[in-house]
């Protein structure tokens, strides 16, 4: 492959850039058509009207607030806008079958996973981080604006994580991640605390529901809150980028047609 092939992930001229710096960027240009991007913010304008929907809560405005939050903004949008962007950056690539592009790069295949990451990681904080702060100064509670900020971003680093770690291991991804978030999180986390402990919606909403005052049946015993429950999305995504890395080179390159 030439330095001027279509769709190399390395620089092309000038200084070259740091494999990772390239690859990132590569995948930013290459995993976020305009389509998608307009995709995007549809998961943004429903979490403004959510913050909005929780004014006509008949309690305090925090309590509507940490309702919504709980059931609309990280039980719905959060798991749905990240397997979006998670499904752009490593899954869409696998079923197309041009992944090949970054795989046979010479870059090693934990910087191609981090990078990957990096991509999405970096979407999701652009779109739903402000979209949730937002959210909390249009339902009135401008003082949970930071907590739902925070909460979102190292919910939304876990699971971008683990939709790429899918996306490798799958060319079903998309209903693979559905049946993650579906079942795994809404039935069976629901169900059991040792499997919320995995999860990054209820580990996202400890970690708001620990910086911020929420009711008391909110707060589900047995998870950590606040700044724990946000390490436990960091070890979680560690676990699920070193995963990737293992799995893509294992990957059996295929095109578009297999």
């Amino acid at each position: 492959m030439s330095s001027g092939d279509v769709g190399a992930p390395a620089a092309t001229s000038g200084r070259a850039r740091p494999p990772l710096v390239a690859v990132t960027g590569f995948a930013l240009r290459a995993c976020f058509p305009r389509r998608r991007r307009w995709g995007l913010l549809l998961p943004c304008a429903m979490a403004l009207l959510f913050g909005l929907l929780a004014r006509s809560d008949s309690g305090t405005a925090s309590e509507g607030f940490a309702r919504v939050a709980d059931h609309g903004l990280f039980g719905l949008l959060l798991p749905i806008a990240c397997l979006v962007i998670g499904d752009a950056v490593m899954g869409a690539d696998v079923r197309a079958g041009t992944l090949p592009f970054t795989w046979l790069s010479p870059v090693p295949f934990w910087a191609i996973a981090v990078a990957r990451w990096a991509a999405g990681t970096l979407v999701a904080w652009v779109t739903i981080v402000p979209a949730f702060a937002l959210a909390a100064v249009l339902a009135g509670v401008s003082e949970a604006a930071a907590p739902a900020a925070v909460a979102t971003v190292f919910g939304a680093g876990a699971y971008v994580a683990l939709f790429v770690l899918i996306g490798c291991a799958t060319r079903r991804a998309t209903v693979w991640s559905l049946g993650v978030v579906l079942l795994g999180e809404g039935l069976v986390a629901t169900a059991l605390v040792s499997i919320a402990q995995l999860s990054p919606r209820w580990l996202a909403f400890a970690v708001f529901n620990g910086l911020t005052d929420v009711p008391p049946d909110l707060v589900r015993d047995g998870l950590a809150r606040g700044w724990g429950a946000a390490v436990q999305l960091v070890v979680i995504t560690l676990l699920c980028l070193t995963l990737s890395g293992w799995r893509l080179g294992h990957l059996r390159l295929s095109g578009s047609s297999d």
